[in-house]
């Protein structure tokens, strides 16, 4: 009995014996086709003897060929096919490597199994605990994730600045909340029906030309929305009611439509897609550390965007704060496009996706692929499977909570917090500051939450920031309930409490990404982000509705009541799930020593 083993660069075999048979035998010609398709690649033969054979095979090289030969193979797995092997006849070669047709050996030890598998373990590289650390801290593009952090700057800054742009020069229109809050209703069914479409559109497009293709669209939407604003500053004043019935307003709400769901798609792109390319999967301390800069940039933007559009309001009309908004769009959007570009450059091409992925990523329960002529069924196919594939996610409570958050429409910096500040009265360049420092929060809860997760636990974490939100925000409601916000000290302070309750809110902003990261499969990533915003703004929209109906300013404590009991509700419903733990959760964050 000899020992035989069979390799090449790509195959890998486990070594069995075999008996060596006379030099004729006879081998089907199927199976001879075979093993020449299969070993059609050069490669080198060596063998060996060790001293317990009493032979020395110190230094030589033969050339023998095989020819009608019996060859009986084990059933050995090549790839998807399957050789019989193994009673070679050779003249001197116990050990086999395979060259095309002609074999070529020199000398090689034989090893005995244990030797073998023992030298084996011994040349594999083990890497330290600190190296496995410096490892999970390394992005795996670190170049590219500096040029995609340059582009969500440019992007983020011009979108946060219309962002409070919009409602502010709305608001000062007519004093009442029903046209911020139609307009934000309207906006939220549209995400709530293409949202699902157009993230299973982007997990079947090229992510390069798709991300820029949107960011087209979304400025071209804020500069139809600015236009339109404008037009409505020139022309005479009129009611709340009548304004909802112009031309003009119907094409804002249009264009405001678009520009949200695209910013919605772009958003979902960065933080579950994107970012976890670059930053790396398999690397959690880069990829926190990435969820972290992320953030930071979104609210550095938002302190930015807010206060720079308050202090031009508060000095020039609301038409000259627009034009200059409408012109930073205009530069803006070139400047996105070509770090876009550097950043899949630098990024070695990770970013793009080849046609046979796209291929095998759709499978039988996905549904078609839109066109023009299926395009309405193709689009509630899509709907509905988003919503399937988001039910059964397993992080689903985590998602609900963060869901319940957008009932919040009030107590929070936003359109609705925006136009009843200027209704009261207050300094526009106060409201922007109000803004900035809200963000502000959120840059400090972006630190706080990593020494959160340290103490508590990735997990605990999150309940930890639900919680200390729901109780400031409960305090600020019992301030607004007294009736003393007329004078300047419990205005202040209840704006404060409000300023304060965003580094809980962030702080599970930042926490919940993770788990919603390491929950979901990145192949679904785009489908079940914009599955989970459309949930949102169902929320977010039946909240509208109230205000829609009860849109007076005297309104105000009421909404702040039903805002409040929507954090509450989420800080109930995370630590719910939190202390009953499922097998599935326990196997997703086996990392967590708190769990």
């Amino acid at each position: 009995m000899a020992m035989v083993a069979i390799t090449n660069p790509q195959l890998s075999f486990n070594l069995f014996y075999c008996s060596v048979t006379g030099r004729e035998a006879s081998i089907s010609r199927q199976t001879a086709s075979r093993i020449r398709y299969r070993f059609s690649s050069s490669r080198w033969l060596s063998l060996n003897s060790s001293s317990s054979t009493n032979r020395s095979f110190d230094s030589f090289k033969s050339r023998c060929s095989i020819a009608n030969t019996d060859v009986h193979l084990n059933h050995v797995a090549v790839e998807d096919e399957e050789i019989s092997a193994v009673d070679i006849g050779c003249r001197t070669t116990p050990i086999v490597q395979l060259k095309s047709d002609v074999l070529d050996t020199e000398s090689l030890s034989i090893l005995t199994g244990d030797t073998y598998v023992d030298s084996l373990l011994t040349t594999l590289p083990v890497l330290t605990e600190e190296e496995q650390k410096t490892l999970a801290a390394t992005p795996a593009h670190p170049e590219g994730l500096y040029a995609f952090y340059a582009s969500c700057l440019a992007g983020n800054l011009v979108e946060q600045l219309w962002n409070f742009a919009w409602p502010s020069a709305i608001a000062l229109l007519h004093p009442s909340l029903l046209p911020v809050a139609v307009m934000g209703f309207l906006t939220k069914l549209v995400i709530i029906i293409g949202g699902p479409l157009v993230g299973k559109l982007m997990d079947h497009s090229p992510r390069v030309p798709s991300y820029i293709f949107l960011n087209v669209v979304q400025a071209s939407a804020q500069l139809l929305s600015a236009a339109m604003i404008i037009h409505a500053h020139t022309v005479s004043p009129a009611s709340a009611s009548s304004i909802l019935l112009r031309p003009w307003f119907a094409v804002l709400v249009l264009a405001g439509a678009i520009e949200r769901l695209s910013g919605v798609a772009l958003g979902v792109a960065m933080e579950r897609d994107w970012v976890v390319l670059l930053a790396g999967i398999n690397r959690p301390i880069a990829l926190a550390q990435a969820n972290a800069v992320l953030n930071r940039i979104d609210l550095l933007c938002e302190i930015a965007g807010t206060s720079l559009f308050g202090i031009l309001l508060s000095r020039y009309d609301p038409v000259t704060c627009l034009k200059l908004a409408a012109s930073l769009m205009v530069w803006s959007l070139p400047i996105m496009i070509s770090l876009t570009w550097l950043t899949n450059k630098l990024s070695t091409g990770v970013l793009d996706r080849a046609k046979c992925c796209q291929a095998s990523r759709r499978t039988s329960d996905e549904g078609p692929l839109p066109d023009a002529q299926n395009f309405v069924s193709t689009g509630l196919e899509a709907i509905k499977h988003g919503w399937r594939e988001y039910i059964q996610q397993p992080v689903l409570p985590a998602s609900l909570a963060y869901v319940l958050l957008y009932f919040n429409v009030v107590l929070t910096p936003g359109s609705l917090m925006t136009a009843f500040l200027t209704q009261r009265g207050l300094n526009p360049s106060v409201i922007g500051g109000f803004s900035g420092l809200c963000a502000f929060m959120g840059v400090a809860a972006t630190f706080l939450s990593a020494s959160l997760v340290r103490r508590f636990g990735i997990l605990k974490a999150g309940a930890v920031g639900l919680t200390f939100q729901a109780l400031l925000l409960t305090i600020a409601v019992a301030v607004y309930q007294s009736g003393t916000l007329s004078q300047r000290s419990p205005l202040l302070l209840f704006l404060c409490l409000i300023v304060f309750s965003r580094l809980g809110h962030m702080s599970y902003d930042i926490v919940g990404a993770q788990i919603l990261q390491t929950g979901i499969p990145s192949s679904k990533a785009n489908l079940i982000g914009t599955t989970e915003i459309s949930v949102a703004s169902l929320a977010e929209s039946l909240m509208l509705g109230v205000v829609i109906l009860a849109n007076d300013v005297s309104h105000f404590g009421f909404l702040a009541m039903l805002s409040v009991l929507s954090v509450v509700g989420a800080a109930w419903m995370f630590c719910r799930w939190l202390l009953n733990p499922t097998e599935e959760q326990r196997s997703l964050f086996s990392f967590d020593p708190q769990l």
